[in-house]
Parts: structure tokens; C-alpha cells; sequence
């Protein structure tokens, strides 16, 4: 049996690059790498170790685009180039090119106008018995995918919100910035407040915190209206839909409050476009790659049940280091594979937004450093810890659910070892805080109090007594764990890691004042279980003054009285 032809128009850019890479190990493939540059396809294919079959191609879908198809016999057409919202001349002369020719047709288009547009092919792809996809990607097959998962139990979705955050270091294309750049401070169709209206591309703003369940979360992201599919798509597939919103989130934010700057003045009409300086915007971005190297995006839904209870969940995902550009290719891979397969998607021409499922991610997920969970609004009284970690949670051992299943009040004690900074600076700070001197096997309890919201931590070690008081943080400490120890406020990420429960300092702030992360006191912290006991691991120290102090040791809870 002959291997099946892809054709990826841009195939060695991007996007198109990491569909390749996320097809390379299928035999039954030949992969045509296809760009405007000859010698740029045959250095991709050179450098790239497949086991399907790869060619490089000189292609301009701006040229004789049948003649060039003709010449390279395709099965499948992927056009992985864009921009969507820029396309010179006959912006859908591929599709009618592969229409032509009965060629099975699949694209990346992020633009709005330009999936839109995909119905009016309908009727040639049937009679042909061919499929043209159109926005196989993040925006809209992606959101739609988790939007069916997230609605599961719901018979009404009101309002969905979602965002997309690549990491700094990811390496956007020009392409994509000049997309963005075209429509920046003009009007964006979208449903707001159950009826159609307008908001304006890279003004209107939101911020929101991407914190799967148990993972290290993102610092919170300030994200601004995309013209993107989504916003057409879903309301049709939801005709109930109330309001849906969609935006990017870059960093750093000085340069996101740039873009917006200049998306205000082409509002103002002060500028006719923001397209004219996407060169200078790909260069800044690239020049300005500061902070984590991560990304993520978000999707958050409200509805209702059937019994007309409010419903509120959320997707949360993380994308580590180099792995976030390779999700809007992850839809195409799945289709193709599905192709190779026998499910191929039935004949007609419309949006991606059925032929792929969130289990199609996962499976690609799985096998990369992307993490992704779903959260709902826990009721009020739910204990701190549950609230913070979500369906995490439920995955922690026994000992430690118990340790912060807190009602009222609870009492546990147990042993401890303690050491100490031997320096003047790290001997005042143990001082100010209360830390307990060093010694061996100290007998330890530990008052936990529910007071207004707080949990309030009382530690005595041999008569030593420290408190601290923990609640859910907002604004900044957005997800995070906020632990008080007086003027000094601490935010910490609940961790999951394996059989611990790991405390990640995030923020910190002296009487409500930001500090710098670089200055804070660095604080492996843990929980775990051994023997079957809640045991604790915690080591303060800083840069400046080092060991400040360090305790460990295990508790039990103490029975109630009576």
C-alpha cells in the first residue's frame, strides 16, 4: 500500500514545522515540506530524523497554485502559512485548487472573515466527496473541543471566556503578529449580553490567572480581544450563548501595554494601522524574552443544570518550554491520523470544530510536557486547601487530606528536629518571626483555628510558640496560597508532585507593598506521608543571609475530647 501524500503549504515555518515533527514517526506518510524556499524545505527535511517519508518543495500559493498541485500529486493539503486575515489576491484560491483537482483540504486560519467564508464551498466539497476543514487549530478547534467537555451536564452554556498565553521564549512568527497587528484597535464582531455587538481588537482586556489543578500556575496574565473564529463559531454551535470573549495574553506586559497603546490610537484614528509595525513588534517581542519560559491557555465556562443550579468551570493549561507552538498543530496531526486510520471526516466545507475531541489532546499531550485540568467553583465553605488544588486534591494520601480537611479546629501533634542560621542577620530574623532554637526530637503541636475566612496556624515547638495566619490570595496572588507572617505576606503554589505535596513561593510583599521575587527568602517546603504519618519539611533561608532556619519532623491528629 502507497504511503498517503501530505502537502503542508509552510511546512518548514512555525506552525507547519511542528505538524511535521508531530508526524514524523508515521511510515504510512510522505510528507511534502512546502514553502516559497526551495533550500529552506531541503535544511528542514535535513535536520529532521523520521521515519515518514520527507520532500522538500518550492511552492507559492500566490503562483499557479493547480499547476503546482498537479505537479506534486497530494492526497491531503495542509496550508499551515498565513496570515488568514492578509492573504493577497484570491484569498481561497487553494481551497478552489484543491476543489478542482478533489484533493482533501485542511488549514490553520485564525481570521475570522476567513473561516467564515469556508460555507460558500460546501456544496463543491459534497458533489465532490471531498472535506475542506477551515481553523484546524488552537482558535476555534481547540476551545470547541473543551467548551463540549466542560458543558457536560449542563442544558445551558451562557458565557464563554477564553485565552491563549505563549511563553515569551516560543518564537511567534512573523506571520502571527502580522494577523494580530490587523486588526488591532478595530471593531471585533463577537455576543455580548445576549445580543450581537462589537468590541475592539487589543483594548479590550481581561486578566486571569492559568492554574491547572496541582500545577505550578502562571503569574496572572493580562489578555486582550483577538478577532478569532471563536467568536462567530461558538454561538452557532450554542445558540444560547450569552457572551463570548476570546484574547491573547503576551509578555512581558510592558509590551502588551504597548500593543494596546497603539490599538487605542488607531481607534483614535492618530494611526491607520498597527500592521505597518509588525516587523518592529517581532523584533522587540524577540529581543524582550523575559520570563518563564511556559505557556498556557484557558477556557471558562458558565451555565446551568437542570435544575437550574449556576454552573461555573474552568480548563486550565500549561505548556513547558518548547512544547507550546506544537498545540495548533495537534488538531491537524489528530485528523490526519484519524484519516490514516479510516475515520475520515465526511465530505463538506465548514469550521474545525467537530472533527477533533479534548481526548485527542490529551493523547498529544501526554506525550510532552503539557499539563491541563479542569477546576469549578467549589462551594464557599469547602476547606482552604480543597479550594486552592481543586481535583488535585482528591489525589493527595490520606494523612495529608486530613492534615487540611479543617472545620473549625484541629489539633495535631508529633516530634520535630530543628536547626539554625548561625549568622547575626539569620539569628535577628528567627528572632522577629518567633522561629523555635535548635535541637532534636522537640515535641510539636500545632493549633489549626478557622477564623473569618483565615485559617490561623499556631506552632509550639518545646514551648516555642509561632503563628501564621493562610487564606485563598487575590489580585496578584491570584491561585495562590497567601500565608501571613506578620507585616510580611507570602504567596505559595500548591504542588503536586508525585506522593508530596510541595509549597512554591511565588510572591511576596512587606505591609502590602510588592517585592521583588529575586529578594525573597528562598523555602523548600513539603508535605508527605511516611509510616503512614502526615510528616513536614521546611527550609528558610536567603541569599544575603543564609540559613535562617530549618524543621522537619511528623505529626498525628489528637483525638477530640470525649
Amino acid at each position: 500500500m502507497s504511503a498517503t501524500r501530505i502537502l503542508i503549504v509552510g511546512g518548514y515555518g512555525v506552525f507547519g514545522g511542528r505538524l511535521v515533527r508531530l508526524l514524523a514517526d508515521e511510515p504510512r506518510l510522505t510528507l511534502i515540506v512546502a514553502g516559497r524556499a526551495h533550500e529552506k524545505a531541503e535544511a528542514f527535511c535535513a535536520e529532521l530524523r523520521a521515519t515518514a517519508t520527507l520532500l522538500p518543495l518550492a511552492f507559492d500559493r500566490d503562483g499557479h497554485v493547480e499547476q503546482q498541485l498537479r505537479a506534486a500529486q497530494p492526497d491531503f493539503v495542509v496550508d499551515a502559512s498565513g496570515p488568514f486575515q492578509t492573504y493577497a489576491g484570491d484569498a481561497y484560491g487553494l481551497v478552489r485548487a484543491c476543489l478542482a483537482l478533489g484533493i482533501d483540504y485542511l488549514d490553520f486560519a485564525d481570521s475570522s472573515e476567513f473561516v467564515r467564508g469556508i460555507a460558500q464551498f460546501d456544496a463543491a466539497a459534497r458533489a465532490r466527496g471531498t472535506f475542506v476543514l477551515c481553523g484546524a487549530s488552537t482558535y476555534p478547534a481547540l476551545t470547541a473541543a473543551v467548551v463540549r467537555r466542560l458543558a457536560q451536564g449542563m442544558i445551558r452554556v451562557d458565557t464563554v471566556t477564553a485565552g491563549i498565553a505563549p511563553s515569551p521564549h516560543a518564537g511567534l512568527g512573523l506571520n502571527v503578529i502580522r494577523a494580530i497587528a490587523s486588526y488591532g484597535g478595530r471593531p471585533v464582531r463577537l455576543v455580548r449580553d445576549g445580543h450581537a455587538g462589537t468590541g475592539r481588537g487589543l483594548i479590550d482586556t481581561r486578566r486571569y490567572t492559568i492554574a491547572p489543578p496541582g500545577r505550578l500556575p502562571l503569574f496572572p496574565i493580562r489578555f486582550s480581544l483577538l478577532d478569532v473564529p471563536d467568536l462567530e463559531v461558538l454561538p452557532a454551535l450554542w445558540p444560547q450563548l450569552r457572551s463570548v470573549w476570546a484574547g491573547a495574553g503576551t509578555v512581558p506586559e510592558i509590551l502588551h501595554r504597548v500593543l494596546n497603546a497603539f490599538a487605542r490610537l488607531v481607534r483614535l484614528r492618530l494611526l491607520p494601522s498597527i500592521a505597518p509595525f509588525a516587523p518592529l513588534i517581532h523584533r522587540t517581542m524577540h529581543t524582550l524574552r523575559r520570563g518563564e519560559h511556559r505557556g498556557g491557555m484557558f477556557v471558562a465556562l458558565e451555565g446551568a443544570d437542570v435544575d437550574g443550579h449556576v454552573i461555573e468551570r474552568s480548563w486550565h493549561m500549561i505548556a513547558e518550554g518548547d512544547d507550546g507552538p506544537f498545540i495548533p498543530a495537534m488538531a491537524a496531526a489528530a485528523i490526519i491520523r484519524h484519516r490514516l486510520d479510516g475515520r475520515r471526516p465526511e465530505p463538506g466545507a465548514r469550521p474545525a470544530v467537530r472533527e477533533v475531541e479534548l481526548a485527542d489532546y490529551e493523547a498529544l499531550f501526554a506525550r510532552r510536557n503539557i499539563f491541563a485540568g479542569i477546576r469549578e467553583t467549589p462551594p464557599s465553605h469547602a476547606p482552604l486547601y480543597r479550594r486552592l488544588l481543586g481535583e488535585a486534591y482528591e489525589a493527595l494520601p490520606a494523612p495529608i487530606r486530613a492534615m487540611h480537611d479543617l472545620d473549625q479546629s484541629i489539633t495535631a501533634q508529633g516530634r520535630a528536629s530543628v536547626d539554625r542560621g548561625a549568622g547575626f542577620g539569620a539569628r535577628i530574623i528567627a528572632a522577629v518571626v518567633g522561629f523555635p532554637p535548635a535541637g532534636q526530637d522537640i515535641p510539636v503541636t500545632v493549633e489549626f483555628r478557622l477564623r473569618g475566612g483565615r485559617e490561623i496556624w499556631r506552632r509550639d515547638f518545646a514551648g516555642r510558640v509561632f503563628l501564621s495566619t493562610q487564606e485563598e490570595g487575590r489580585g496578584r496572588f491570584d491561585r495562590l496560597l497567601c500565608e501571613r507572617f506578620g507585616p510580611f505576606a507570602f504567596g505559595i503554589a500548591l504542588v503536586c508532585d508525585a506522593a508530596r505535596l510541595r509549597l512554591v513561593m511565588r510572591r511576596w510583599s512587606l505591609l502590602g507593598l510588592p517585592l521583588p521575587l529575586s529578594w525573597a527568602p528562598v523555602s523548600p517546603a513539603y508535605e508527605s506521608v511516611e509510616a503512614g504519618r502526615f510528616c513536614f519539611s521546611v527550609e528558610i533561608k536567603h541569599p544575603l543571609v543564609g540559613l535562617i532556619v530549618r524543621y522537619q519532623g511528623w505529626l498525628e491528629l489528637r483525638a477530640p475530647p470525649g
